[in-house]
């Protein structure tokens, strides 16, 4: 029944019990695993009963009575006399009142379930709770929203093993979490994602149905109180294919609805967005980044927009490519009579030379984003997430250094959107391989942005949801303002790291054998991580797991003509 609880054992007096951390002795007829919620209680004078529940982080089991290992023959035997006896650890999670007393050795430990493990674990008094996954004990897991949405904290970080930890997948699970419940609320209206994807073509099905889905997976998503459908209003952005002049995306998968992107060289000028060219431009010791702030500032006086195709004017040239653009800052930078107004009187050829060779090098990555002779309505071309509850960037088909060009020019436009805005809806912004446009050393543009959004972002409105092989690479102001981390399969060498020091010692040597889908989450009310597992995804993850659409209506009444018209051969 609903709040009740089976007794397990009693509380062991051969350690030490303190309020914080307790074991007990488990029953012959009994049993507790890992993550178990558990729970006491005992009379204190002029307090009454005092509640202490916890959730198991270790268990063991001996013989007692014996001595050496080659006891454990005899002892089968029946020849040496022993008891075998399971232990198991209680880490405390909630004392109710908050009397901080132990447990006292001997007294009955039961397994909670239903009301007793929801007040064990703080779920009834999260006004606002997200489920993330179901528990050890087939129940489902909550975190507060309160501290997702901004209200008390925010920001997301998920680490783990790539292609094992299935990290992207539980950021899309949570994502369906939140816009599938009616947790937002009011809000849920003007909740939007924005999703950058960085492997492959995966996250370009999300609006269509995994055709794996059976009726298993859909139980396991009614238990979770959610439906099992993919996500809709969603919107796909590429970057235009090479070589082609159309603007038609470059993408092989998915035929139809995606949009191409891309930057007009007017953009490029006007926005100022050359600083975001160089991702590592204040790592070296040099002068050479006061020359892109020389240089941005010059080229958003003299450029002038040349036509609808975004090509620009700059002293009477005319330039369609980021090629020509490179070559024309090249000439003037070269030119001496010309270096002083571009480059700024006090630069040095050094620095000049430095700032050069960087920028060549960023011709072949940029040159497909950057353009003045491809023409598409605004609407079409520009990223944006005003229209669409889920918006996808698909990068995968870029180089490195053009994917952070988008993600920082993007977040940045997009966080200015917010700060015009003023506070209203919610963006969750999902970021893959954190670790590469915020690095824990050096300094860029790129990391600025991302590192206002984790210090600014819940008052704009923005969430981050960044994920990453090891959260000990990326900047620690990020990771130490994400209220919610999120660990799966790790390296053991990463386990140690202190980034991970939120785990118990038993979760750390877990979380480097744990499957695909296991996952342990860590929110501010709750001083033990939880286990969870999360249902297989409701939307396709690739074009070969698309469900077929059902043929209805007018589209059967053509099927079965074409068929009687061209009948199969013997």
């Amino acid at each position: 029944m609903p709040g009740q609880s089976d007794s397990v054992g009693l509380v062991a007096g051969t350690s030490d019990s303190t309020p914080l951390k307790f074991s007990v002795a488990v029953g012959p007829e009994a049993y507790l695993q890992l993550d178990d919620v558990v729970t006491t209680e005992r009379d204190v004078p002029g307090v009454g009963q005092v509640r202490t529940s916890g959730v198991v982080t270790q268990v063991v089991a001996r013989h007692e009575g014996a001595s050496y290992g080659s006891d454990a023959f005899l002892i089968a035997d029946g020849v040496l006399p022993a008891n075998t006896q399971e232990i198991a650890e209680i880490t405390t999670t909630r004392v109710d009142p908050e009397i901080y007393v132990p447990p006292m050795p001997g007294i009955a430990a039961r397994r909670a379930t239903g009301a007793l493990r929801d007040r064990a674990l703080y779920f009834d008094s999260m006004d606002k709770k997200v489920v993330v996954g179901l528990g050890r004990d087939g129940a489902p897991v909550y975190i507060n929203l309160d501290f997702l949405d901004g209200t008390r904290g925010a920001h997301v970080s998920i680490s783990g093993i790539s292609g094992v930890a299935t990290k992207t997948s539980f950021a899309l699970f949570l994502l369906h979490s939140i816009f599938s419940s009616r947790v937002l609320g009011d809000r849920s209206l003007s909740a939007k994602a924005l999703i950058f994807a960085v492997k492959g073509e995966d996250l370009m099905f999300l609006d269509q149905t995994n055709a794996k889905l059976d009726h298993t997976m859909r139980a396991q998503y009614a238990r979770l109180g959610l439906p099992a459908v993919p996500f809709d209003s969603v919107r796909f952005f590429a970057p235009p294919t090479p070589g082609d002049t159309t603007g038609r995306p470059h993408i092989s998968g998915r035929t139809s609805g995606v949009d191409a992107f891309w930057w007009t060289l007017a953009e490029f000028c006007q926005q100022e967005l050359l600083p975001y060219v160089f991702a590592d431009a204040e790592d070296d010791r040099n002068q050479y980044t006061l020359v892109i702030h020389q240089v941005a500032a010059k080229l958003r006086r003299d450029a002038n927009a040349a036509g609808t195709d975004g090509a620009v004017t700059i002293g009477g040239a005319t330039i369609r490519t980021y090629a020509d653009l490179v070559e024309f800052i090249a000439e003037r930078l070269q030119d001496d009579t010309t270096k002083a107004d571009w480059a700024g009187s006090a630069t040095t050829a050094g620095s000049v030379n430095a700032f050069l060779r960087r920028l060549r090098s960023s011709l072949k990555p940029l040159g497909p984003i950057i353009r003045g002779d491809l023409t598409a309505g605004t609407d079409r071309r520009r990223i944006s997430t005003a229209n669409s509850r889920v918006t996808v960037v698909d990068l995968h088909n870029l180089p490195d250094r053009a994917q952070r060009f988008v993600v920082g020019v993007v977040l940045r436009a997009e966080t200015e959107a917010k700060e015009r805005a003023g506070a209203g809806g919610l963006l969750f912004t999902m970021l893959d391989e954190l670790n590469k446009h915020a690095p824990r050393e050096g300094n860029s543009p790129i990391k600025e942005v991302l590192l206002d959004i984790a210090e600014r972002g819940r008052s704009l409105g923005i969430i981050l949801i960044g994920a990453q092989q090891t959260a000990s690479e990326v900047e620690r102001r990020i990771v130490s303002n994400s209220s919610i981390r999120i660990v799966g399969r790790l390296d053991p060498a990463e386990a140690g790291r202190p980034e991970y020091g939120f785990l118990p010692a038993s979760q750390r040597q877990r979380a480097t054998l744990a499957k695909p889908g296991a996952m342990f989450v860590s929110q501010p009310e709750l001083p033990v991580p939880l286990a969870v597992e999360f249902p297989f995804p409701a939307w396709a993850t690739r074009q070969s797991e698309v469900a077929a659409q059902p043929v209805t209506g007018a589209t059967n009444i053509m099927a079965r003509l074409a068929r009687d018209a061209d009948p199969a051969p013997f």
